[in-house]
């Protein structure tokens, strides 16, 4: 003991502190660890302050620590016990540490022993530390370290531990906690000190005080306990030295005793507790032990007195059944003594109610359980005793507890109880049968089943078997007359015949040899029970009873035996009551059976038909093989049903078809007639309305119909009229089918029934005796009609067809309308004809072979029904006489003789009517939506059957729905379209592709629908949307076209979009809708389409116009390009509606439709535009203003109409296409011109704009060119014939034309410009017609002046109109190049060349004024390009000399003259060449010409000419000059204003030959002579005649003196030298001279005052007495030598 004193004080820690430092290589391992640990401590923290999980930092450090471990243990581990001796860190940092300890441990394994050693001491010090809250948590994980290092260094930790585990030495708590994880963890290594252990324990008991501590102990035995057990049953895989059971069981018993008898009597309950449970292991081990096991029962009580202190029962009861099973393995029974004391107390714990705070009542009930079977087992009578002890007390707890308890006794397994035992146990039950309190039956009733079951059989027979048929009486006899108000009770009663009913299925299906008594019993309660909720479990026993005794070896003595002894039920009477009812006598009305709910009462159903089955041969040997047949049929449908998934209808089918076919088995005898009369018996058991009832009724017709004797059954079937109130419809309308059925085998019987009960009641017209008949429910004249008329309808119905075809028109149909016609008509009359109606057509209809069958009454109905139709109120819905009028008709259709198309069509038009214009119903009126919406589906299926007869396109655009759906009330509208979506389907589900819809109908369908999709009423909008649908499969369909699954989408969401009611998002969907159908559309129906919505707008509201308006502009805007040939039909459409278009939301979308067709198709709408009858309409106004918005557009259209403008001056073109026809179609320049001055005028003006300006230009100025009559104009005689007053100034071409362009000029920003034009007065000269082409050279010079920009552009249009056919597009054209061409532009832009050509072209042209311009251009390219005068000389000289060939055109030939000056003076003498002579010639020529301006050109010309002259010509034009000096003599003294120049001319001359002296004396003063001097004072008027004649003669001079004459012509025949040379070669003719010096001689002689009479001439005097020569009316023709001669003398005249 001193020794041990003195080790005791020894402290561990001190050793801990010596202990050296880590090494200083170590330190850097050290720091990181303690970094890391650092890291943990802050994610705790941070853990902690969140209220989160760990925190991913802490565990990764611990990780880090972990794997640097598997590289350098012991370097680690160092580190970390040095962390451990750090002084005054936290708790929680050691935990830390202790846990990564851990993992390192289980990670390496074996680790340095020194380093062990030393965590081994810091880990028991650590642990035995004083604990506190904190504390305790760092003594655990210290243990759990301990018992880690154990698996490897298990003798260092158990030398540590056992080291404070000293004798008589209370030692740490967790000392023995630790050392009870090293026994569970090391048992074969814990083993040798588990004696030593348990001694040294035991000798602290008395000094453990403290609670925790015992409970520490409590807990050590019993994992010591369990350590022990574990080891006993593995010896042989034990190395150490063994320990035998009982060595290891004494060492326990003292421990045992101890704290059975001190410490279980402690006051703390969790002390109590672990004492209890560490009991369960201790006994384990000792109980096996003989010699300890009595000493063990002494200590039994002091654990039943923990019963009543507070413990838990449990596991006290567990404890003692412990004890009680191993007394009964070992047949060594506790002490008689004590078995009160047992028995008193587990029978209290079954018998008292729990306490509340009991949480394992039910275990600790099943733990007594066992208690008892095994104090059964051992004293079986004693505790029988016992319990017929406690059943004699009143209590229904005790006697309920007992029996519970003598259930479970019965009950027990293997080894079964000894007879001994039941026999007692049957005894003490039989005392309580008396008791009624209903546990105590329904544990009876427990115990005679689990008696059964247990193989117990023989001891129920008799008392049992009575005790159960008495409850089942009792507690059916209780459901059945229950009083309102104790619901309780009846809860009572339905658990005990819940349990009778188990227990009678447990009797018969286990217990053989079942009496008699109880077979009649069970089978009595099927035919007279009112509770139906037991029929199944009967059902099901009495069907093992019979399966059981049929395969019993003396089966034919039993049925014999029980043919003898027992009365079987009528098998008709027991059939009808398991298939429809309960008996004759009813108090809870209809009662649920197998035909109404086979389901219910734990499956009935199933279970009747199972006995059927079983008693076939007993019930009806003749039906016994098809019900082996047919019943497993109807239970199979069961099986594969639930109450929730079966059809009622179907399943009452199969039972009347069941019943069908039993009664064909029984034909040839009287069984269906009693059958019959059994049925007809329990009708009245049922109360109307029931399922039953209704299947009785059903049952009795098909009965009847098999019955063999026809006045029998006449006789039933009267009875049944006659006890039938026809004021209750279900009675009556139960009769009305039993008769139709009946008339399936009996249709002659019944009409005769039906005939003898008309007469019977004596009908009449005026009075019905009826109500004699019926004392109780006197019967309604109209109630009896009503009836009789569904009665011969049914029958109508049901019967044979050839029957049917037989007696349809008489006397079933004729008896019908007999019945409604002498009838008030009321509604319920109006309804009964109606389904009498239905009846009898489907009757006719459902005949197969019809053939020619004509329904002689179809008109007559057919007139009754439509003036019912028509008397119906038009506004409201008062009763479904409508909807079944529908119905009739629809079902009469379909007889023939069929309807004609015009009575198709009136039966269409008033049912529509009828039902289209009634008013909807008010949500909160149920009955009449219901009326509402039966209206409506009797209409489709009316319209579904007159349909079907005209099945094709037509049809289908037929159904007089347009107008309804058009409506402007939404109501209406909505049923319409509804309407039209149900014929739609039916329609497309008929046809399909078979007969294809029309050209145009497609489209003209869709667009009729197509507004709807943006109706207000949601429902017309997704109808309409299914309508679309449908038609667009239908023409997909037809089409041999497929919708892709992305169409399919987007029509979906667009109908998922329909049922809002965001507008926008309403008119998106139809017009996404419009774009998925767009593509199913070929052109023809895109017109159609396009008209037909053109023609609803404005036939409903806005919103209707508005999507129509979508539709067609979606549409024009995916298919316009395509739609080149249907452009004017679709603008026609659109025009025509345009007008009548009010509200601009839907206006603008139309123009701008009209737009996008101009885009692709700009020429056929400018045709159809400008063709419009009336100039400038307000919506054709509007139009181009939509146009004069958009810029780019505005300028392309401008282009369109100046070409319209400029077609007229260009060739017309073959048309390839429409729109080629189009283009070149006529329209009014009118409209055309009034459009473009719209659109110059309100277009903004940007620079695509301005490069328009020369074409608009261009084009007005042609416009201008062309004058012609405006009355013409068809716009002015459409104008004429709309206004009555004046034409407005405005409406006037050229007026529009020259505003246009001033419009078009003021546009320009050009002010100068424009100022210009108005100084000059441009726009006046426009408008004159001969002041108008100086106006356009005018203009063309301001234009060319001010506008640089537009001269290329000018130019280009300026050759173009060159070219033209069109002489006035020519003549303005060359107008304008007049002005080019004297600006160097054309040279600059090198367009010369072609404009020469051009110019070439024109001065060739007949056309006065063409020919004028040319030359004048042609002059003038001197002026504007004269270096290139030289280039092109040739052509100018030619081109101007040609036009100097033709004297006859004054200004032709003077403006060749004239362009001849310009361009001399730009030439050399040499470039003239040949053309020098010619241009002197033809200048002598003109010299006296008559006209002045010719004779001022031509001398100007001949100036011009000497100004070029140079030395190789000179002497040429010496001689030119003296042959003209006569003509420039002469016109010196010319009055011309111009004559002046002469002088200029003559001066020129002069200078050019070097002759200026004589001649310019000549000229200054010298007189003429006499006889010329009156020929220049004359003037014109001496000029005039003689060359038209000699013109006039000429065709008569051969063919020498006329070519000869002929080239003196152009030389100049018109001067004063002409008249002269005309009197000498007459004179010469005369005098027949030929040479020159004969005809001088004789010239001379006449000149000097010869007479003047010779023949042939002769003188005249002209006025002012000077004589003229004149030419004989017979003319001499001269020769060619007199000519010459002529000639020659000519310009001797002067020196004459």
């Amino acid at each position: 003991m001193t020794e041990a004193a003195v080790d005791s004080k020894e402290d561990p820690s001190e050793e801990a502190e010596d202990l050296e430092p880590l090494e200083p290589d170590d330190r850097g391992t050290f720091q990181q660890v303690t970094n890391l640990l650092n890291i943990m401590d802050s994610g705790s923290a941070k853990t902690d302050a969140a209220g989160a999980g760990p925190d991913m930092r802490k565990t990764l450090a611990s990780v880090i620590i972990t794997e640097k471990a598997t590289t350098e243990p012991s370097v680690v581990l160092h580190a970390l016990i040095r962390c451990l001796q750090v002084p005054e860190i936290s708790i929680q940092r050691k935990v830390n540490i202790y846990n990564i300890l851990q993992e390192i441990i289980q990670q390496e394994g074996e680790l340095e022993e020194q380093g062990v050693q030393r965590l081994v001491a810091i880990a028991s010090k650590e642990m035995r530390e004083t604990l506190e809250a904190e504390g305790y948590v760092k003594a655990e994980v210290a243990s759990d370290t301990l018992v880690a290092l154990s698996r490897n260094h298990f003798s260092l930790v158990m030398y540590e531990l056992q080291h404070h585990l000293k004798p008589l030495h209370l030692t740490d708590e967790f000392v023995i906690i630790t050392l009870a994880k090293l026994a569970n963890g090391n048992v074969f290594e814990f083993m040798p000190y588990m004696g030593i252990t348990l001694a040294t324990i035991f000798t602290m008991l008395r000094l453990a005080n403290e609670a925790k501590m015992r409970q520490a102990i409590c807990g050590a035995m019993e994992t010591f306990c369990e350590t022990v057990q574990f080891y006993l049953r593995h010896l042989e895989d034990s190395a150490y030295p063994v320990m035998t059971e009982d060595q290891l069981a004494l060492k326990l018993f003292p421990m045992y005793r101890y704290f059975v008898t001190v410490w279980l009597r402690d006051h703390n309950p969790e002390v109590k507790l672990g004492v209890i449970k560490s009991l369960k292991p201790m006994l384990s081990v000792l109980l096996p032990t003989d010699d300890l096991r009595e000493q063990l029962y002494d200590y039994t009580p002091l654990l039943l007195a923990e019963y009543r202190g507070g413990l838990e029962a449990l596991f006290v009861t567990q404890v003692l059944r412990q004890i009680l099973e191993v007394s009964v393995t070992t047949n060594t029974p506790v002490p008689q003594m004590q078995l009160h004391t047992i028995f008193t107390e587990l029978h209290i714990q079954v018998c008292a109610k729990a306490p509340a705070q009991e949480q394992y009542s039910s275990q600790n009930l099943a733990e007594i359980v066992h208690c008892f079977i095994a104090l059964a087992r051992s004293y079986p009578k004693e505790l029988m005793k016992f319990f017929l002890g406690q059943m004699e007390m009143s209590k229904e707890a005790i006697r309920v507890g007992t029996l519970t308890l003598i259930r479970a006794v019965v009950s027990a397994d293997e080894p079964r109880m000894n007879i001994r035992t039941i026999y007692l146990a049957i005894r003490v039950v039989k005392n309580t049968l008396s008791d009624t309190r209903f546990k105590v039956r329904m544990a009876i009733l427990r115990i005679i089943g689990q008696l059964a079951l247990s193989g117990y059989q023989d001891r129920i027979k008799g008392w049992g078997l009575k005790y159960v048929s008495v409850q089942l009486t009792l507690s059916t006899y209780k459901l059945t007359n229950h009083r309102e108000g104790f619901n309780q009770r009846e809860l009572e009663e339905k658990m005990v015949h819940k349990v009778t009913m188990d227990t009678v299925k447990i009797i018969t299906s286990s217990v053989s040899g079942i009496t008699d008594e109880f077979w009649v019993r069970l089978l009595c309660y099927i035919m007279e029970t009112e509770y139906t909720e037991a029929l199944a479990p009967i059902c099901i026993s009495l069907t093992n009873l019979a399966e059981r005794q049929l395969h019993a070896k003396d089966a034919e003595a039993s049925v014999a035996s029980k043919g003898r002894h027992v009365d079987l039920p009528a098998p008709q009477k027991l059939l009808a009551r398991l298939l429809a009812g309960a008996g004759p006598h009813w108090r809870l009305g209809a009662l649920q059976v197998l035909m109404s709910s086979p389901y219910k009462g734990e499956g009935r159903g199933i279970a009747m038909l199972n006995l059927l089955r079983t008693l076939s041969q007993s019930i009806a040997p003749s039906m016994a093989d098809m019900w082996e047949l047919e019943i497993p049929l109807l239970v199979k449908y069961l099986e594969e049903h639930t109450e929730f998934t079966w059809n009622q209808k179907t399943w009452e089918d199969k039972l009347i078809q069941f019943l069908r076919n039993s009664l064909k088995k029984t034909r040839g005898s009287n069984w269906s007639l009693r059958l019959s009369k059994e049925l007809n018996n329990q009708i009245e058991s049922f109360d109307s309305p029931s399922l039953e009832k209704g299947f009785l009724y059903r049952a009795l017709g098909f009965t009847l119909a098999t019955g063999l004797e026809a006045d029998k059954v006449e006789m039933l079937l009267l009875e049944l009229l006659y006890k039938t109130d026809y004021g209750n419809d279900f009675d009556r309308e139960g009769v009305v089918l039993c008769f139709g059925l009946c008339a399936r085998g009996q249709v002659k019987t019944v009409l005769n029934v039906l005939r003898d009960f008309e007469e019977r009641i004596q009908e009449s017209e005026l009075s019905w005796q009826i109500g004699a008949w019926r004392k109780d429910h006197p019967w309604r004249r109209e109630t009896v009609k009503s009836a009789l008329m569904v009665m011969y309808s049914c029958v109508a119905s049901y019967c044979h067809p050839q029957m049917l075809l037989t007696h349809v028109d008489s006397p079933i149909t004729a008896k019908i309308i007999h019945h409604y016609s002498s009838s008030c008509q009321d509604v319920c009359l109006k309804m009964a004809f109606m389904k009498s109606v239905v009846q009898v057509a489907n009757a006719i209809k459902n005949i197969k072979d019809l053939e020619d069958f004509q329904f002689a009454q179809k008109m007559t109905l057919t007139g009754i029904i439509m003036a019912t139709i028509k008397a119906e109120p038009t506004d409201s819905l008062v009763s479904p006489v409508r909807t079944m009028a529908m119905e009739a008709l629809s079902h009469l259709s379909n007889l023939k003789p069929f309807y004609s198309t015009e009575e198709n069509n009136e039966l269409m038009d008033i049912s529509i009517r009828s039902v289209i214009s009634l008013q909807p119903p008010a949500e909160d009126n149920e009955s009449i939506q219901t009326l509402y919406a039966n209206a409506k589906h009797a209409l489709e299926q009316l319209m579904e059957s007159l349909m079907q007869r005209q099945l094709d396109p037509k049809g289908l655009q037929e159904m007089l729905l347009e107008k309804w759906i058009l409506s402007e009330k939404e109501g209406e509208r909505e049923k319409a379209m509804s309407l039209h979506l149900h014929l739609m389907h039916i329609y497309v589900q008929s046809v399909g592709v078979r007969i294809p819809l029309k050209l145009g109908q497609f489209g003209t369908l869709v667009g009729l629908i197509a507004p709807c999709t943006c109706d207000s009423h949601r429902r017309t909008r997704l109808a309409s949307m299914g309508v679309l649908s449908s038609l667009l499969d239908l023409h997909a369909s037809q089409t041999c076209s497929s919708w892709g699954p992305s169409k399919e989408l987007e029509r979906a969401k667009c109908k998922e979009d329909l049922q809002g009611l965001d507008v926008e998002k309403i008119f998106s969907a139809s017009s996404r809708i419009a774009k998925v159908a767009c593509v199913q559309f070929n052109c023809d129906e895109v017109v159609s389409l396009m008209q037909k919505l053109c023609e609803n707008i404005g036939a409903m509201d806005l919103q209707h116009d508005k999507a129509s308006v979508t539709w067609i502009v979606t549409f024009l805007q995916m298919r316009a390009k395509e739609l080149e040939d249907k452009v004017a039909e679709i603008l026609g459409a659109i025009l025509a509606q345009l007008p009548v278009v009010d509200h601009r939301e839907a206006r603008r979308p139309l123009i701008e439709g009209i737009l996008l067709l101009a885009h692709y198709h700009q020429e056929t709408v400018l045709t159809a535009l400008l063709r419009q009858p009336l100039p400038m309409e307000s919506h054709l106004t509007e139009v181009w203003l939509a146009v004069a918005e958009n810029v780019p557009f505005a300028r392309t259209m401008l282009r369109g109409l100046m070409g319209r403008l400029q077609s007229s001056f260009t060739p017309r073109a073959h048309a390839t296409s429409k729109a080629d026809i189009w283009r070149q179609a006529a329209v009014d320049p009118l409209m055309t011109l009034c459009t473009i001055h719209l659109l110059v005028q309100k277009t903004a003006v940007d620079d695509k704009l301005l490069e328009l300006f020369p074409d608009l230009t261009y084009a007005l100025l042609l416009q201008l060119s062309v004058r012609g009559p405006e009355a013409a104009s068809p716009v002015l005689k459409t104008w004429r014939l709309v206004h009555t007053g004046a034409l407005p100034e405005e409406i006037n071409l050229q007026r529009i034309t020259i505003k246009s362009l001033q419009l078009l000029f003021g546009r320009l920003s050009n002010e100068q410009l424009v100022q210009s034009l108005e100084e000059q007065n441009v726009w006046a000269l426009l408008q004159g017609s001969s002041t108008f082409l100086q106006g356009v050279g005018l203009l063309a010079r301001l234009c060319m002046r001010s506008m640089e920009g537009y001269r290329q552009r000018l130019l280009e249009l300026v050759l173009r109109g060159m070219d033209s056919d069109i002489l006035s597009c020519r003549v303005s054209s060359t107008a304008v190049c007049v002005e080019f061409m004297s600006d160097p532009v054309l040279y600059q832009e090198e367009l010369l060349k072609p404009t020469v050509s051009m110019l070439e072209k024109g001065a060739d042209q007949e056309d006065e004024a063409l020919r004028v311009l040319s030359l004048r251009a042609l002059g003038n390219m001197a002026l504007g390009a004269p270096k290139k005068v030289r280039r092109y000389r040739k052509l100018l000289l030619e081109k101007c000399l040609d036009s100097l060939r033709e004297p006859m055109n004054t200004s032709v030939a003077s403006e060749g003259m004239e362009a001849l000056a310009k361009i001399l003076g730009e030439l050399r003498e040499g470039d003239l060449g040949p053309s020098f002579g010619t241009i002197c010639e033809q200048c002598r020529a003109f010299f006296d010409n008559e006209s002045e301006l010719l004779r001022f050109k031509a001398f100007v010309l001949f100036g011009k000419l000497a100004k070029v002259v140079r030395i190789s010509k000179k002497h040429f034009f010496k001689e030119e000059v003296k042959k003209a000096w006569i003509p420039l003599m002469l016109h010196c003294q010319d009055p011309c204003s111009d004559a002046a120049k002469v002088r200029h001319a003559l001066l020129s001359v002069s200078r050019g030959v070097g002759t200026a002296g004589p001649k310019r004396r000549m000229c200054e003063g010298v007189p003429p002579p006499p006889l010329l001097v009156p020929h220049a004072r004359l003037g014109r008027g001496l000029f005039r005649g003689p060359t038209d004649r000699l013109m006039e003669a000429s065709p008569l001079f051969g063919g020498t003196q006329r070519s000869f004459l002929l080239r003196l012509l152009p030389a100049g025949l018109l001067c004063p030298v002409s008249l002269l040379f005309q009197w000498i070669l007459q004179l010469a003719i005369t005098l027949g001279c030929d040479d020159s010096v004969t005809l001088k001689t004789h010239l001379k002689s006449l000149l000097s005052g010869s007479p003047w009479g010779r023949p042939g001439l002769g003188l005249r005097c002209s006025e002012g007495g000077v004589p003229s020569l004149a030419l004989h009316t017979a003319v001499l023709l001269p020769t060619e030598a007199q000519l010459l001669c002529c000639f020659e003398l000519l310009p001797q005249l002067p020196l004459l």
